[in-house]
């Protein structure tokens, strides 16, 4: 958003923020008025640019925060392409939290460049990764709650060998299927990690951050997750990297490479320099439409791991054989170029939750609706000889 002639714009730090209090933006307030907009929409899956719409802020900065508040469990996520979140059960008491007081800015009438602070917050993890220098030799809890189980990549736990990359400063582009596990060793692999879901709606400001208007009609300058990361060493993940137009991810370029820098434009010039620490890793699903893989985006990734479902994973957690032995037939289709889909890990754990609550007949046959109309002949097929009979995609029936 430009600033209009009679603003003067003021600087914040972290997209982490909302209202302003004496021209200042308080720092949790964006991630409040996220939460309420949650809270005050109970069981709907919305996404961070719908919410950014509704409050005005950069989709960029909103996502950060629902990041925030999911690795909380004060909001849940509910998918990832697109990435979508609802409120959860403390939702409600995240949006009524009280906002810190953030300190007087720096203003200047002459210029919107912004001087960055001579100490950037961090927080003891990111100065000294105490956490990444620990082994691996097990589970490891993501900032959801949830529990990772660590692969093999090159003879180390992937967990390992992802820290041991960033601390050479290789960048890592991670590839397969959605539902193989891409953001879970991403946000197992790194703690202080700051994640941009990608899109073909992604812009600059969403990576640099943009102005927004405050209620007393002055226009302040938000910092996106590009900055943050960047000012406070962290690691930014940038998921199915790929949806972005190209003209878009090349702000990330200059911060990769030697120079380590970016210039903020839309701020008056500011330069902005990474901290140790900071560092980029992408995901990149091959076969999403609109998916690209430029090779301006390759080369800046010098490590490429392709990600796969974990089938051993499948039968440890009990998931039903014959839904596996239907996703290894059709992944081995799918690799011989037969059909363009296989059900992943993903599928594999929501046909056991459907299992549960409707029967296995019915989780088989959501198995075969789920698969694109090109592909469904060959699932249903594939589906008939697992279970031994034939099932239908699931479907309303004839009135009670």
């Amino acid at each position: 958003m430009a600033t209009p002639p009679t603003a003067t714009p003021e600087a914040t730090s972290t997209p982490g923020t909302g209202t302003a209090t004496g021209g200042r933006l308080r720092s949790g307030e964006l991630r409040r008025q996220v939460a309420q907009r949650l809270a005050d929409q109970p069981g709907r899956e919305i996404t961070p640019r719908e919410i950014a719409g509704e409050l005005g802020r950069s989709s960029g900065a909103v996502g950060n925060a629902l990041a925030v508040l999911a690795g909380r469990g004060e909001a849940e996520q509910t998918s990832t392409a697109p990435i979508r979140y609802r409120a959860s059960t403390t939702t409600t008491t995240a949006a009524t939290a009280p906002a810190a007081t953030a300190s007087p800015a720096r203003t200047s009438g002459r210029s919107r460049k912004t001087t960055p602070p001579t100490t950037a917050p961090s927080s003891p993890e990111r100065t000294v990764p105490v956490s990444e220098k620990e082994p691996v030799s097990g589970p490891v809890t993501r900032p959801n709650g949830q529990t990772y189980h660590p692969r093999l990549l090159s003879g180390l736990p992937d967990v390992t060998a992802l820290r041991k990359l960033r601390t050479a400063g290789i960048s890592s582009l991670l590839y397969g299927p959605p539902g193989t596990g891409k953001t879970s060793v991403v946000e197992a692999a790194f703690p202080d990690l700051i994640t941009v879901q990608g899109d073909g709606d992604t812009t600059v400001a969403d990576f640099v951050g943009e102005y927004t208007q405050t209620p007393d009609g002055r226009y302040v300058f938000v910092h996106g997750p590009l900055v943050t990361a960047m000012r406070e060493g962290r690691c930014l993940f940038i998921d199915d990297a790929t949806l972005i137009p190209p003209t878009v991810l090349a702000v990330v370029y200059p911060a990769m490479d030697g120079r380590r820098q970016i210039v903020v434009k839309a701020n008056g010039g500011e330069i902005v320099t990474a901290e140790p620490g900071f560092y980029v890793v992408a995901g990149h699903n091959p076969g999403v439409h609109g998916a690209v893989l430029t090779d301006a985006l390759s080369s800046r990734f010098a490590a490429q791991i392709q990600v796969s479902t974990n089938f051993d994973l499948a039968k440890q957690l009990k998931i039903d054989r014959r839904a596996v032995r239907v996703a290894r037939n059709l992944a081995t289709r799918q690799r011989k170029g037969e059909i363009g889909w296989a059900p992943q890990l993903r599928e594999l754990i929501a046909f056991e939750r459907i299992s549960a609550v409707l029967g296995p007949d019915a989780a088989a046959g959501n198995l075969v609706g789920i698969a694109p109309e090109e592909d469904r002949d060959t699932v249903a097929t594939v589906v008939r000889d697992a279970f031994g009979t034939t099932v239908q995609p699931l479907a309303l029936g004839s009135r009670i």
